[in-house]
């Protein structure tokens, strides 16, 4: 990690995202060994991120 990477985190933290949309958008730019990690510590994010991948605009049954 470098300075840059905590000065991100302050814009990104800025932005007041969701918790599970910043793991999702933390594995869509994982490399092989984090994305491991991400899949380990939350599998039912990483499962409805895969779910809604492939699902028509994102959108889950019974969600418009």
């Amino acid at each position: 990690m470098s300075k840059f990477d905590y000065e991100v985190s302050r814009r990104v933290a800025a932005m007041d995202a969701p918790f599970y949309a910043l793991v999702m958008a933390a594995y869509r730019q994982a490399d092989t060994e984090n994305a491991r990690k991400i899949e380990a510590a939350w599998p039912d994010v990483v499962a409805e991120l895969q779910a809604r991948y492939h699902a028509p605009g994102g959108a889950l049954d019974g969600e418009s």
